[in-house]
């Protein structure tokens, strides 16, 4: 998208038919500030959305060392970016330039705005992801800093929690950064200390965990001591298809998440079988615009919110969480997604998060810009990350411990790869030793079939083998295959946890009420359309159980 037509599309004016078709669908308070009052400032939660009537609003940036201003809403303009439906801080601030009237609308109004004026909803939703396009995108800008060593297990935990949530940060790494020392000064640290997490010229956090992370930085929505129609336990974009569905359909729905909402669809650098993408788009942009519509809609989403086991109460699923929560649903749907294997050779588990790497995406890549990396595996995933990383490494070797590129490889991602000239291709070849000196060094490369051995140097391993199933914190009751995967549809009528008079559904699990969706279901498909389609039918089925309920 151009930058100029992103402008306009972040910035547009509406007219006053417009703000009267807004006023209409919800109640918008006419009020006045007076020059140098703050209608919202940076971190502020439960902020409102504000047209300007007269007068201007300046939205000022402070997460720098001074402020500055983003841009300047004038009459017909209105403020906002994602975090208003998000329910996250606000990562700017709100001042009166000169007296200024406004309609003032709350969040929960201006919900209702969106889903009631199709015309105007549109408008706004475009701007607010424009907005947040440009701030991420935007040299100025500087966010939350992240101080700590590349070769830093913590930091790299840090940085990758706050990227998957799409927070907007600046990492300062302390071994090439040749302001560190005066950085660390400023904020009272020492290279001891870090990683840190800073906001302008405030310490935040010290080597914070990621749910203290979440809390200190407002991310974490608080749950409802209640009995929720639908709970999703959701890893990537199932779960968020049925976070969309249920709450569009009127479902009082939340979603838990141990990490963040995309799964592995959501670290992809380039989806382009998708249906209605032919350009293609990331993972990130698909798993972002579903956590904006789920929002849209009143999904509930909790993140960081890791399940310990699954429990029930007479007919209610009852959901442990990591700290001793608890929440309780009419229905359940496991959406928790799989992992990658661990690489598991000599060495490994030294350089975790220094060196070996389980995605491919803008976090993972300042690590080894303009290396030689290696990459394992020989599937999409394996495929569509070798291609990304080919732009930005010099070179990229590809092990696939078969002698078939197109086995398990879509046929133009294949092709792709063979066309690309940094890509070198070794077949029959796995990993033999990993080594280094507090991180990745270099790799010990074998080929199976020829037993030729050779060592490449190398600051970054990405592994994409096999998948784990999320399924260790769930009870006998919902029964899973030989390799952990979870049972669905008719041939659980016979299991001696099936409890119901009818055959279970499609996506219901071997207990009446607990759905399974996505990757994590025994027989899925394994691709992203097909992920999204079982969390949409899942809430259909949703709808039959409680009408037995």
């Amino acid at each position: 998208m151009a930058e100029h037509n992103l402008q306009s599309i972040a910035f547009p004016r509406l007219d006053e038919a417009q703000i009267s078709k807004l006023a209409q669908c919800t109640t918008a308070t006419p009020k006045v500030y007076r020059d140098g009052q703050t209608l919202f400032a940076v971190g502020d939660r439960d902020f409102k959305f504000f047209i300007v009537k007269s007068g201007e609003i300046e939205i000022v940036d402070h997460s720098g060392d001074a402020p500055k201003t983003v841009t300047v809403h004038r009459k017909g303009q209105f403020t906002g970016e994602i975090t208003h439906l998000t329910g996250n801080p606000a990562v700017v601030s709100a001042i009166a330039r000169g007296d200024c009237e406004v309609y003032q609308i709350s969040g929960d109004a201006l919900r209702r705005v969106l889903n009631q004026c199709p015309a105007v909803s549109d408008i706004i939703l475009q701007a607010f992801i424009a907005r947040r396009q440009l701030l991420r995108e935007s040299s100025d800008f500087t966010g939350l800093r992240v101080i700590g060593s590349r070769y830093s297990t913590d930091t790299f935990r840090v940085r990758d929690f706050m990227a998957k949530n799409r927070m907007l940060f600046t990492w300062v790494d302390i071994d090439t950064d040749p302001q560190v020392d005066l950085l660390l000064k400023q904020f009272g640290v020492t290279e001891a200390d870090t990683p840190v997490v800073a906001c302008s010229h405030m310490l935040l956090l010290r080597n914070p965990s990621n749910r203290q992370l979440a809390d200190e930085i407002g991310i974490r929505q608080p749950l409802e001591q209640t009995v929720y129609d639908l709970v999703v336990v959701v890893g990537g974009l199932a779960g968020l298809a049925a976070a969309v569905y249920g709450a569009s359909e009127g479902l009082r729905t939340v979603v838990l998440e141990r990490t963040a909402p995309g799964g592995q669809a959501g670290s992809s650098m380039r989806i382009e079988n998708y249906l209605g993408f032919p350009t293609g788009l990331t993972g990130s942009e698909l798993a972002d615009r579903a956590i904006l519509q789920a929002n849209k809609f009143g999904a509930r989403l909790s993140v960081p919110t890791p399940v310990t086991r699954l429990a029930f109460e007479k007919v209610y699923p009852v959901v442990h969480l990591d700290g001793g929560e608890t929440v309780t649903a009419k229905c359940l749907l496991i959406a928790t997604g799989a992992d990658y294997r661990w690489l598991g050779v000599e060495g490994c588990e030294r350089f975790e998060g220094k060196g070996i790497y389980y995605a491919a995406t803008p976090t993972e890549v300042q690590m080894c810009q303009g290396a030689q990396v290696v990459l394992v595996g020989g599937g999409n995933s394996a495929g569509q990350a070798a291609v990304y990383l080919a732009q930005h490494a010099r070179q990229v070797l590809l092990l696939i411990r078969g002698d078939d590129l197109y086995k398990n490889m879509s046929s133009y991602l294949a092709k792709r790869i063979e066309q690309t000239a940094n890509i070198e291709l070794l077949f029959n070849t796995t990993i033999r030793r990993m080594i280094g000196d507090g991180h990745l060094g270099s790799v010990e490369i074998v080929n199976k079939k020829t037993g030729q051995e050779r060592t490449v140097e190398t600051p970054a391993v990405f592994s994409f083998i096999g998948a784990v199933p999320r399924t260790d914190w769930l009870p006998p009751e919902i029964e899973r295959d030989a390799q952990g995967f979870i049972r669905t549809g008719a041939a659980l009528a016979q299991s001696p946890h099936w409890t119901a008079k009818r055959q279970p559904f499609l996506l219901e699990t071997s207990r009446p009420g607990v759905f399974a969706a996505g990757d994590v279901r025994s027989g899925s498909a394994k691709r992203v359309a097909s992920a999204v389609g079982e969390g949409s039918m899942a809430v259909q089925f949703v709808h039959e159980y409680l009408k037995e309920m």
